[in-house]
């Protein structure tokens, strides 16, 4: 068992020691997003059923960007005669994954954010970075009568490294400058 793979199964054994009057098993998904955009946020989504405690693992590749930031938020539902769903967050956790298996010994925890009692969303934010493969933990309990829903996103933004022409054409831009500062004051003399 590796190093994250033990952290993640103590993470849902936490989970399931916080409420024990309404937790069903531990559930854990893992879910994959693919490419994150810097021009549109990534939205994902999940369903906890039945209500308990869950670990979902959302995996995705990141570009080189400026900063980036993640957030979960509740949908509460309540379906008259069927039941409700509502979901409550514990922690969410910003891992990056270089070989893009993710709960391997490579694996290294950027950031995690922990709530508060009975929080309904969640947000925390990174970077810039040079990017990779990552993965976003979302952990926390279910507790409609019939499970949980919540919506989250990833946004993005452009890295701020300017492109090489960008630097050729800022620096003719101050040569030619120079140029015509000098010139005008050979005029003057």
């Amino acid at each position: 068992m590796t190093l994250t793979h033990a952290l993640r199964t103590i993470v849902l054994a936490s989970l399931a020691s916080l409420a024990p009057g309404l937790c069903g098993t531990a559930q854990a998904t893992l879910t994959n997003l693919g490419n994150v955009s810097t021009t549109v946020p990534t939205a994902f989504q999940s369903t906890v059923i039945p209500a308990g405690t869950f670990l979902d693992e959302f995996t995705f590749t990141l570009p080189a960007n400026g900063g980036s930031g993640y957030s979960v938020l509740n949908f509460p539902l309540n379906l008259p005669g069927f039941g409700t769903f509502n979901t409550l967050f514990t922690t969410l956790t910003l891992v990056s994954d270089p070989d893009g298996t993710p709960f391997t010994s490579d694996d290294q925890i950027l950031k995690t954010v922990t709530a508060p009692a009975n929080a309904t969303s969640l947000s925390l934010g990174w970077g810039p970075t040079s990017g990779g493969h990552m993965y976003l933990a979302v952990g926390g309990i279910a507790n409609g009568t019939k499970g949980g829903l919540y919506s989250g996103a990833i946004s993005v933004s452009p890295a701020p490294i300017p492109e090489p022409t960008i630097w050729l054409m800022m620096l003719g831009g101050i040569g030619l400058l120079g140029w015509m500062r000098l010139r005008k004051s050979e005029n003057l003399a």
